[in-house]
């Protein structure tokens, strides 16, 4: 038996990140990853898709470099070093991460953890006991009982559509979520022939109401089937009845089932301790602490936002209250408004804080103002005038405290961080006018679009 002052079971971004700030904190930790570090995010997800989806973006500007005045002639791609060179990225990363644990003084076994009650914890039959014990566990891909699931060969979800060894002709995508339109936007730049089966009237149901429809129109090459309901498949084969009604069936060489991801809540003793969870997830407070004494739950796991960067975040939060206990700063608890969401396909999309939608509901009377991205120099200069891009601003009318920002076009996964600290530092729009952005740059959009609501 073993004595830790923190074990951690999962080793994704908040398993691994909240090993490394307690690791320098001087705690003694013990992470328990039962695959590989990194998780999911690294492994099969966030890392190798946009590696991925970069390789196909060069492929597509190379092809549409004739409006610059660049002819790349003959341009080609070669899904074989495509995939040599997302292993090679996923194997620097995943041993950067074992580097930053050794270099924490982190201890890390590589198999299946059980937590056994507050402070006991048994990984490959031996028992760990510690203060606390954080529960990383992760998510995995929901896949349906819809008729003609199971042992169908056509069928794959995330993980093995990026082990695909070739680039399908015709993929069909169930699901019109961040990972469906990903994966419908690489391989349709990659000259498949892609459908996006929602069952929803609209792609990315999160997104503001207004940018929504605006990313899907500008997702050129892709057919999408809103509004429609998949009742069962026959190898690729999907057959779906519309939103009139009607009955209808999509052939298909590889259906994709992106409907979404679950918390992993059983398997690792979560039913036999007390613990407070659901289907949806691990019951949490804002400071990630569980129903049980010094057990705290953080990342997908919870079911509160299944992104990487929020699992980053709630392992800070984890470990700053496990380090300072009786401290209440700011930073110790969640602030969910502030979380950012971004989809990386083609232009990207981003966005932090309220929709107006999401605005109205809570009581907000709102102002607001959406800009296109010919705005902006520097958008038209890389993407043209008739690009699709744009930005939109909304206020409280009351009080012009910022609610949320949304952006839609080249660099809108990278810009959105500084929307998010005007969230983070509650600014009003007379605030956010003062911030000098460079010119020329994209992020410009943000002050255009604060400038033109009419307050």
């Amino acid at each position: 038996m073993s004595e830790f002052d923190v074990i951690i079971l999962g080793g994704g971004p908040g398993g691994y990140i909240a090993a490394e700030r307690l690791g320098h904190a001087g705690q003694k930790v013990l992470l328990v990853e039962a695959v590989a570090l990194g998780g999911t995010c690294l492994n099969v997800g966030c890392i190798p898709t946009k590696t991925l989806l970069n390789a196909a973006k060069t492929f597509h500007h190379a092809q549409h470099g004739a409006q610059y005045g660049v002819d790349g002639g003959s341009v080609s791609f070669d899904w074989e070093r495509m995939q040599t060179w997302k292993a090679e990225v996923v194997g620097k990363l995943v041993a950067g991460v074992g580097v930053t644990q050794k270099r924490a003084g982190v201890t890390v076994i590589n198999g299946h953890g059980t937590l056994m009650g507050p402070g006991r914890v048994s990984v490959n039959g031996e028992t760990h006991t510690s203060r606390h014990v954080i529960l990383a566990t992760g998510s995995e891909p929901v896949m349906p009982p819809i008729p003609g699931t199971g042992g169908n060969p056509h069928l794959v979800d995330s993980t093995g559509l990026l082990a695909l060894e070739a680039v399908p002709e015709r993929l069909t995508v169930i699901g019109g979520g961040v990972i469906g339109v990903e994966f419908a936007s690489l391989f349709s730049m990659l000259g498949t022939h892609v459908t996006v089966i929602e069952m929803l009237p609209e792609i990315v149901p999160f997104m503001d109401a207004g940018i929504a429809p605006m990313l899907r129109e500008a997702l050129t090459g892709i057919d999408f089937r809103l509004g429609c309901r998949v009742t069962g498949l026959d190898g690729g084969t999907v057959a779906f009845t519309t939103a009139e009604g009607a009955a209808e069936t999509i052939d298909g060489d590889v259906v994709l089932m992106a409907v979404g991801r679950r918390p992993v809540v059983r398997g690792w003793g979560a039913e036999d301790t007390g613990l407070e969870f659901s289907d949806r997830g691990i019951v949490v407070d804002d400071r990630l602490r569980t129903n049980l004494p010094n057990v705290w739950a953080i990342g997908d796991v919870t079911g509160r936002s299944l992104l990487a960067h929020t699992a980053y975040r709630m392992g800070e939060v984890a470990a700053a209250n496990i380090l300072h206990p009786e401290a209440h700063r700011r930073g110790e608890t969640m602030r969910w408004n502030t979380v950012p969401w971004a989809v990386y396909s083609n232009p990207e999309a981003a966005g932090v804080g309220m929709t107006e939608q999401q605005a109205t509901q809570a009581g907000h009377t709102t102002l607001s103002a959406t800009v296109p991205g010919y705005m902006s120099g520097r958008f038209v200069a890389e993407n043209g005038f008739r690009a699709p891009g744009g930005a939109k601003v909304i206020v409280d009318a009351d009080t012009l405290q910022v609610l949320g920002i949304h952006v839609l076009g080249s660099y809108a996964a990278e810009m959105i961080w500084g929307a998010c600290a005007v969230l983070e530092t509650e600014l009003d729009l007379h605030d956010l006018r003062q911030v000098v952005i460079p010119h020329p740059t994209v992020s410009e959009l943000i002050r255009e679009a604060a400038w033109a609501i009419k307050a």
